[in-house]
C-alpha cells in the first residue's frame, strides 16, 4: 500500500510545481487531484494543456493516482441525472488525457422525504454508474464510487449500488467513515465491500476512534497494493503535519505487520 494525498482541504490553495514538491518530501507517494481547487486540473484545459500535465506527473516521484469529481447521480430529475452522467463521461476523458487511472465520483443521499423507495434511488444510481463505467473502460478509467451520502455512504446500501451497477470497471473507494465502526471494528461493513475497493480515503489518523490499525489488516488481507490518500483539513504549517502524518502511517502499518 501506497501512502498519498487527497487535495482536499489541506492542499486546495497548491499549484502543481507544489503539490509534488511537499508531497516528495513528506513521503507522499501520490496526489488525488480535487476538481475546483487551484491547481486548475478541469474540463476547460486544452489538449496541450493536458499533455503538460502528464508530463509532469510523469517526469516526478508523486503519482498522479486519481482525479476527485462531485458527481452524482440521486437526483429525481431525470435531466439533472443525465447532466451529471455526461459530466463523468468528459471528466473520465480528461483523467485518460493527464494519466490518472481513476476518478471518483459518488452517491450523495436518498430521497425517501420526497417518497421515493430507496430501492429505487439505489437502482437507479446503480444504472447510473453502469453506463459511466462502460465509458470509461475503453479509456483505461475506472469508475471509483466513494462511501458518501445520507443513507447512500452504509455499507449495506453502498453493496446493493454496487451490485445494481453490475461492471467489472465500477469499483468502491473506501471513505473511512465513523458510522462503519461497530463495536470498534469496521470488519463487518468492510466484508460488505471488499471484493470492490480500488482507492481509499483517510482521515486524521491521530483519531483514536477510527481502527486504523485493524483498516491496513483487513486492507493487506485482500492484497490491496493501491493508493490510501489523506483527506484532511488544511494547516499554516502543512509540511510539518504532513510528516507527522507519514510518520503514523509507517508506525501503524509496521503494527498492523504483526
Amino acid at each position: 500500500m501506497k501512502l498519498g494525498l487527497v487535495t482536499y482541504n489541506l492542499a486546495k490553495e497548491w499549484d502543481i510545481p507544489t503539490i509534488i514538491k511537499r508531497c516528495s518530501a513528506t513521503g507522499f507517494e501520490g496526489v488525488e487531484l480535487r476538481a475546483t481547487h487551484a491547481h486548475g486540473v478541469e474540463l476547460e484545459l486544452s489538449a496541450n494543456e493536458r499533455r503538460e500535465v502528464r508530463k509532469v506527473f510523469a517526469d516526478s516521484p508523486v503519482k498522479l493516482v486519481q482525479l476527485g469529481s462531485a458527481f452524482e447521480y440521486h437526483s429525481t430529475a431525470k435531466s439533472v441525472v443525465a447532466k451529471n452522467i455526461e459530466g463523468t463521461k468528459k471528466y473520465a476523458q480528461l483523467a485518460a488525457d493527464v494519466g490518472a487511472p481513476g476518478i471518483k465520483v459518488r452517491p450523495n443521499g436518498l430521497q425517501t422525504k420526497k417518497g421515493v423507495p430507496v430501492e429505487t434511488t439505489l437502482k437507479q444510481i446503480g444504472e447510473a454508474l453502469h453506463e459511466c463505467a462502460d465509458f470509461a473502460q475503453p479509456l483505461g478509467v475506472e469508475i471509483r464510487v466513494e462511501v458518501h451520502g445520507q443513507g447512500t455512504s452504509e455499507p449495506p446500501n453502498m453493496r446493493q449500488i454496487m451490485l445494481n451497477a453490475h461492471h467489472p470497471n465500477c469499483y468502491v473507494n473506501w471513505n473511512s467513515n465513523s458510522a462503519e465502526v461497530e463495536g470498534g471494528s469496521i470488519r463487518k461493513n468492510f466484508d460488505l465491500l471488499k471484493d470492490w475497493i480500488a482507492h481509499v480515503h483517510m482521515r486524521d489518523l491521530s483519531d483514536r476512534t477510527y481502527p486504523w490499525v485493524e483498516l491496513f489488516r483487513l486492507l493487506k488481507s485482500i492484497d490491496y497494493r493501491g493508493y490510501c490518500c489523506a483527506e484532511i483539513q488544511g494547516s499554516d504549517d502543512a509540511l510539518r503535519l504532513m510528516g507527522y502524518y507519514s510518520a503514523l502511517w509507517d508506525a501503524y502499518n509496521d503494527l498492523a505487520a504483526k
